[in-house]
């Protein structure tokens, strides 16, 4: 049916960038630098214990007290993980909240 779609023509131009365009390109680009930190921290970590586990399985294997190294490293890796969630919990409530806040604002 023509004329239900309101969405400008392909051709239309776009109004000239507003405001806060800048304000949201900089917590955009925060938000991808930190999450793909994060991400980055996280894949690492995870694959070289698999790494480990597949090409280096004695190292997981030594005995540590009544268990191997391997279920220390595992607990570790979980909480390395939790702990890297939280440093992204706390950043997005006060750095990434506060931007975002601001720029809804106006301000």
């Amino acid at each position: 049916m023509a004329g239900m779609n309101s969405s400008p023509a392909p051709d239309t131009p776009r109004s000239s960038p507003g405001p806060h365009d800048d304000a949201l390109l900089q917590l955009a680009r925060e938000k991808k630098a930190i999450s793909s930190r994060l991400t980055a921290a996280v894949m690492v970590l995870y694959f070289g214990y698999i790494g480990l586990l597949a090409f280096a399985p004695q190292v997981l294997e030594a005995r540590v007290g009544s268990a191997t190294l391997g279920i220390p490293l595992g607990i570790g890796l979980i909480l390395v993980s939790w702990l890297l969630t939280g440093v992204y919990v706390r950043w997005a409530n006060t750095r990434y909240d506060s931007l975002a806040a601001r720029i809804r604002n106006g301000s």
